[in-house]
């Protein structure tokens, strides 16, 4: 099995409505669909451009980002229907939902039949915490797609070795990394922390992130962004794990094949057989 995936280096900028975010999104997307590709990834946190919109009346003042939830159906029907229209399965980066009266970082798996599933971030960030009052999602998805099946963990969340492990004992193959760091510290922790997982589980990690600007909005000034189709490290793959990167803080889409068959290949007889030879008599998955 192989599967075509696009990701989105994402350029923040101010806007004046929803249908300047709408056309954005449609370009990204219709760009990928020209490439034939099976999954499209937008990076986290990338709907607070919705922000930037602000209240009106000339103030300059973004809004707040509990203003956000008020934009999902919007951002819902908008993805729905570019996953219909191009037969793509679209992973809308993350998005910021209300239950109840708590906040969650959401990633959403916009499938080509109108299903749609979701992801709650499971590590919160101190800022996301002290700043954003958001709250941690309590449960890991897999979910099954006719290309493979596939986890969403969002940028911190690479930063666990345990949840990773946990997906790849439920049969995910690929994960996806929605991020946003507004640093080269940041960037780097999220982007090692991709490498060590495919090389413990022997996935994929497709991974992007946030590029540009959102001065009126708090805490997304600063964005240091670059997408990357990440591999095992072994002969069948590319020299040092890495199929593919964008150019650092460049507004654009890359674009990579991964063969699927490749992965069991290397986890029966790689070099080493790193998930293979781990010891569940000393340490579980959890699953």
């Amino acid at each position: 099995m192989k599967m075509r995936v696009s990701a989105v280096q994402y350029h923040l900028h101010t806007i004046a409505g929803f249908d300047d975010f709408a056309r954005q999104v449609t370009h990204y997307v219709k760009t990928a669909a020209e490439f034939e590709a099976d999954f499209v990834l937008f990076p986290e946190l990338f709907t607070t451009q919705l922000l930037s919109i602000g209240r009106g009346g000339g103030s300059g003042e973004a809004l707040p980002i509990g203003e956000l939830p008020s934009f999902t159906e919007q951002y819902e029907a908008l993805f729905r229907k570019l996953a219909t229209d191009t037969g793509m399965h679209l992973i809308g980066g993350t998005h910021i939902i209300r239950d109840g009266d708590r906040l969650y970082n959401t990633a959403y798996l916009f499938y080509p039949d109108g299903r749609i599933g979701t992801q709650r971030k499971l590590h919160i960030t101190p800022t996301e915490v002290k700043e954003w009052d958001m709250a941690a999602g309590d449960a890991l998805q897999v979910f099954d797609t006719d290309k493979g099946r596939i986890a969403i963990l969002i940028c911190y969340d690479i930063e666990f070795p345990e949840i990773v492990r946990m997906a790849r004992a439920r049969g995910a193959d690929v994960i996806f990394c929605p991020s946003c760091t507004d640093d080269r510290h940041g960037f780097h922790r999220v982007r090692y922390c991709c490498h060590a997982r495919t090389i413990e589980n022997q996935v994929y990690v497709v991974t992007t992130g946030t590029v540009g600007s959102l001065p009126t909005v708090d805490f997304m000034r600063g964005n240091y962004g670059q997408a990357a189709i990440i591999t095992p490290n072994d002969v069948p793959f590319p020299p040092g794990g890495m199929m593919t990167a964008g150019e650092i803080n460049d507004d654009m889409v890359i674009t990579g094949d991964l063969d699927l068959s490749l992965l069991q290949q290397v986890r029966d007889k790689g070099s080493v057989t790193t998930w293979r030879d781990r010891r569940t008599d000393l340490y579980t998955d959890w699953q």
